[in-house]
Parts: C-alpha cells; sequence; structure tokens
C-alpha cells in the first residue's frame, strides 16, 4: 500500500504535465492522497481527480455544501461532491482556528474574474484564488457602500489610466461606485481620454469635469492625449466617445460640488492622483446652485477620507512633485482642508518597485487589438520609468488598510518649497503607506495584471 501511495502522491506534485490518460484511483486511495497532500502542502493546494495534477492556471472557488470540512472524516463527502460536479479539490489552513479545511471546488479561467466571484459570494465564501498568479481576491460578498471621486492628471503618466480601469474592475466586482472623475490637468482632450475609457469598460454615465484654471503647461512624460482620437486604418474612431469634439464638459469644482451635495453626509471617498487644483477651488468655492455651503463646509460635511498619491515623509526632506507643480494650489488645500477629514497618503517609493513593464502589458492585453491602454503601450514610448504609483491611492481607497501598512496619525504641512512636514499626534488626521517588502510588490503587481486581462 505504501508504494501505491506513494505513487499517487508523486503524480500529484505540482507539475503543469502533458495530457494523459485518467487514473484509475478508488475513492479511498484519494482520501489517503488528499489528506497526505494537506501535509505536504500546508500554504494549501488545489488538485484535480481527473490527472491528479494541481491546475496551473485558473481562478479557484470553493463550494459552500462542503466548506465545513476539516478532518480525514469529511474527505469521503468532499471527494463525492467533487465527482459530482468539477472533480476539483482544494485544501487550505486557517490559522485563526489551527484547521485545515478541504474543499470541493471550481475552476474559472483567469480572465472570468467577474463570474468567479459572483460564485464566490453565492457560496459564502470570501476569496477567489488566482492558481497562476498565488494571490486571493476578495469577494466582498457582504458589500460596502464606498462611493467614490477620482481625481487625475489624465494624459501624462500612464499609471493614472491603470488607476481608472482598477477603479472599473472594483465595480465590475461591486466593490465600489465611481461616482465621478474630474480630469485636473486642463485641456478638452485629457477628458476625452476619460470619455473613451468610460465607454470602452463599460460605465458611459459617470460624469466628467475638467479643470480650466490650474496648472499651465506642466510636463508630460507619454504623450498620450490623442488617445480619444484613435483612428483605424479606415479612418474610423477605435474608440466611442459620448462627448463630442463640439462638447464640453463641467468645470472641475463645480462637478464636485454637484456631486457632494447629492451624497449622504461623510460618505465620500476621493482618490486624488494628479494635481489639487480642482480640491483648492472647491475648498475656496461658496454656496451656488447645487448647495448652501461654501467648500469648505460641504467637503467637512459629505467627504470620509482622501487618499492622495503625493508626500514625501521619513528621513528625506524633499519637494514632492504633485504638489510643487501646483504649489499656490497645494498650499490652499493644505491650509483649508477641514482637520476632521482623514487624509492618507501614498508616496512615490511605495509604487518605485512596481514595474510594469511594456513588453508586459502588451502581453497581458493580447485577448485584443482593440484597447486604449494597449495603443498606448503599442503606439508611444513607455518605458520611460512608469511605476504604478497612482494605482496605489485607488487600492487602498477601496481595499482598505488591511493591504497597507500605514505610519501612525499626524499632521501634515506643505512648505512654500512643496515639502511634505509631518508631526505624529495620535488626533491628526494624517497617515501615509509605508512601502512595501519584495513579497507584498509582487503580489500587489499582480494583482494589476489580473484587473488588466479581464474583459
Amino acid at each position: 500500500m505504501k508504494k501505491t501511495l506513494l505513487f499517487f502522491l508523486l503524480l500529484a506534485l505540482p507539475l503543469a504535465g502533458s495530457a494523459q490518460q485518467k487514473p484509475r484511483v478508488s475513492d479511498k486511495e484519494l482520501v489517503s492522497v488528499i489528506w497526505a497532500m494537506g501535509q505536504m502542502y500546508p500554504d494549501g493546494f488545489t488538485l484535480s481527480l481527473d490527472s491528479l495534477r494541481q491546475p496551473a492556471k485558473g481562478l479557484a472557488v470553493s463550494y459552500q455544501a462542503t466548506q465545513n470540512s476539516f478532518d480525514k472524516k469529511s474527505l469521503p463527502a468532499v471527494i463525492r461532491h467533487a465527482h459530482a460536479h468539477d472533480n476539483i479539490v482544494g485544501g487550505w489552513y486557517s490559522p485563526e482556528e489551527d484547521k485545515y479545511y478541504f474543499d470541493s471546488s471550481r475552476i474559472f479561467p483567469e480572465d472570468s474574474l467577474e463570474a468567479a466571484l459572483a460564485f464566490a459570494r453565492e457560496n459564502g465564501q470570501h476569496t477567489v484564488y488566482d492558481l497562476a498568479k498565488g494571490i486571493n481576491v476578495k469577494s466582498n460578498y457582504e458589500q460596502q457602500d464606498i462611493r467614490v471621486i477620482l481625481d487625475t492628471d489624465m494624459g501624462s503618466s500612464t499609471d493614472d489610466l491603470f488607476a481608472l480601469m482598477m477603479l472599473y474592475r472594483y465595480m465590475d466586482m461591486q466593490r465600489c461606485k465611481l461616482i465621478g472623475v474630474v480630469v485636473d490637468r486642463m485641456g478638452k482632450a485629457n477628458a476625452d481620454i476619460v470619455d473613451a475609457m468610460n465607454l470602452y469598460y463599460g460605465y458611459p454615465d459617470i460624469p466628467i469635469g475638467l479643470e480650466t484654471d490650474g496648472v499651465k503647461n506642466p510636463p508630460v512624460w507619454i504623450p498620450y492625449h490623442n488617445l480619444a482620437y484613435a483612428r483605424t486604418i479606415h479612418s474610423e474612431l477605435m474608440f466611442k466617445r459620448s462627448i463630442g469634439d463640439d462638447g464640453s464638459y463641467m468645470e472641475g469644482y463645480k462637478l464636485y460640488r454637484k456631486l457632494l451635495s447629492e451624497q449622504p453626509d461623510h460618505s465620500v471617498t476621493i482618490a486624488s492622483i494628479g494635481f489639487v487644483t480642482s480640491l483648492a477651488r472647491l475648498l475656496e468655492s461658496g454656496p451656488d446652485e447645487y448647495s448652501p455651503m461654501n467648500g469648505v463646509e460641504l467637503v467637512r460635511a459629505k467627504v470620509k477620507t482622501i487618499y492622495a498619491m503625493g508626500g514625501v515623509f521619513g528621513k528625506a526632506v524633499e519637494p514632492d512633485y504633485n504638489f510643487l507643480q501646483a504649489i499656490d494650489f497645494s498650499l490652499k488645500f493644505f491650509d483649508m482642508l477641514p482637520k476632521e477629514v482623514d487624509i492618507v497618503f501614498s508616496p512615490g517609493e511605495v509604487g518605485d518597485p512596481l514595474d510594469y513593464r511594456p513588453e508586459q502589458v502588451i502581453a497581458d492585453l493580447s485577448w485584443t487589438d482593440c484597447h486604449p491602454i494597449k495603443w498606448t503601450y503599442q503606439f508611444l514610448n513607455c518605458d520611460t520609468g512608469q511605476k504604478m504609483w497612482d494605482p496605489q491611492a485607488v487600492i487602498n481607497a477601496v481595499e482598505g488598510d488591511d493591504l497597507y501598512k500605514l505610519s501612525p496619525r499626524g499632521w501634515v504641512t506643505l512648505t512654500p518649497a512643496g515639502e511634505t512636514i509631518f508631526t505624529p499626534d495620535p488626533k491628526g488626521n494624517a497617515r501615509y503607506q509605508y512601502p512595501g517588502d519584495p513579497v507584498w510588490c509582487d503580489i500587489v503587481l499582480k494583482y494589476i495584471r489580473l484587473m488588466a486581462i479581464q474583459h
């Protein structure tokens, strides 16, 4: 029996393998094999009962019917359920309970995250596991009411595109609601990019505001401002838009006032991944047709947290790029922001190691020839030191603090030179993200890539 068991355990090693004849294994032998797998793989495993191999890719989700199986006596029922459904068994260890669970599972294609998450919610499962990338995605079947306004300097660095893409995917996952986008880089073309993205990802009704009195001629690192006007070889627009060439957008701070006035108190999260020009103008604004409150009062009443890409903390004392580019607006923003509103900073060093290489972006989007981000990476030089800085503010805004290690609370002041000075204080409204270790960086980059391949 030991030789037979050893043979089957060798078959169960995590190798992709080639197609082979289905092994003839009794359910009694499978109990021994699966139980031994739990000892061999303390962090978890997924096993195909057809091939006795661990699948190399796909999104694994457990069935609710077998979720309380954590001893050897429960394995026959797990195996029977697997035979009746997908012939997949998974195992995972719960350190909180000090138990090793076994489940009958289902595997979805890696680009079918929305379907996998829906199945997870139907079966009361907290996560979906990506076999190829080795990461978990929260199913969030207990939906939170997260209302987000994205404030972006679209049209220069491509991490803004990925941050916006992440918010669309979060909406697909029922994790948040993107109630509006404010483009703080002046120029209608930059708002047209967001319009094209809205339609491409299936959210044409998200309102867009545009800054018209902000930073004059800021640097452009990757000039993708013509993305919305890209045409096919037949001279047809490649990406649909709802706002035509003669259309216009609401003033950025005005859209802020309209959106905030329509929301419950303390319900809005702002992800600021560009300049703070529109936010400063919002704070300076007076009562209007949307609200009798001035800007400071409106932000104090409606905004819960601001997640801002920017800041330089720790031992370094040097200017922050985003704040320095709009220094007059930035100083007003820091001075006028109500102290009751929390703000979480994402310094550039957090995103520095997250290098989503151009060739990897194009490969991950190989499922289509018509994609706004793929077009940008195919026809422009994006190998400019571009890293995934901006998505860190968005991910933190939706995922919460569990994924990030944050500083203690304190207050942040901005100097006229664009330096962010942090003063610790348990009563402060400010925190900032610490950089992650290589394992954390690998997980977060894989998470962004997983969202990119969905379609």
